[in-house]
């Protein structure tokens, strides 16, 4: 195996990352539905697709992790992966229960692949191309399951969209507290924590999108997504300055 750079791709697991990663989560679910509602869907489905392979091709590019690269990429398949799994639903029927699980399967495909590969699953060493390869392809099959699960939540089984990001909510506490607690795998912890964040993040800016007939706030998915923007825009603006998301702060 040839490697690309000595450098990991991926950011530093820190409180930055998951508030971040929530927030893109966020962002792309009513972003998704804006543009959906906004433009003709086949449109809006194209140009997501086309800025997800020039963000990737641009994350590809880089020998070293660009905080404001990476997460151009997570927001990217955070809009690309709702849509993947609304087509799914809405464009050819296919009932949120349905697609879950083929998520899932393509999900845990990718996961034995990776491994039969790699040997490992581990983010602290995402430095050859293969590697980053594997890890992005999961960072989308991530995206795309849970959004079926957060909406099947939420309209399926009509807990709504509250009450979904409560639920998840509590759910996402579980790998921490396992890993804590009684030392689980530190890598599916991880992995659990990082699907987890996908309904979370949707459900919540779903509930502050939606009108008071579906059971939101009503303050609009183009409001809720240019919110969600200038935060997440905020922040990581911090990190490419003060470099908090990299291991021991070094000057790479």
């Amino acid at each position: 195996m040839i490697l690309q750079s000595k450098h990991n791709k991926v950011p530093e697991i820190t409180a930055y990352f998951w508030i971040i990663k929530v927030l893109a989560t966020g962002m792309g679910e009513v972003a998704s539905d804006y543009l959906a509602h906004q433009l003709n869907p086949v449109i809006a489905v194209a140009i997501a697709g086309f800025g997800l392979v020039a963000s990737l091709a641009l994350q590809f590019s880089v020998r070293r992790y660009v905080a404001w690269i990476y997460w151009l990429n997570v927001v990217m398949v955070s809009i690309f992966g709702t849509m993947a799994a609304d087509v799914l639903h809405v464009g050819f029927g296919i009932p949120y229960i349905v697609s879950s699980i083929f998520f899932v399967v393509a999900l845990v495909i990718i996961f034995v692949t990776w491994y039969l590969s790699e040997k490992t699953l581990s983010i602290h060493s995402v430095y050859t191309r293969r590697r980053e390869f594997f890890y992005w392809a999961t960072v989308l099959a991530t995206f795309a399951l849970g959004t079926a699960v957060g909406d099947m939540t939420a309209t399926t089984m009509n807990f709504g969209y509250l009450f979904s990001g409560v639920l998840f909510t509590i759910l996402i506490a579980i790998p921490a507290l396992a890993y804590s607690l009684f030392g689980i795998n530190e890598i599916f912890t991880f992995w659990f924590a990082y699907i987890v964040t996908r309904p979370l993040g949707a459900s919540f800016a779903d509930w502050m999108g939606v009108t008071s007939s579906r059971g939101g706030l009503g303050l609009g998915t183009g409001a809720v997504s240019l919110g969600l923007a200038i935060i997440i825009l905020g922040l990581v603006c911090y990190l490419a300055i003060t470099r908090k998301d990299i291991k021991n702060n070094e000057n790479l």
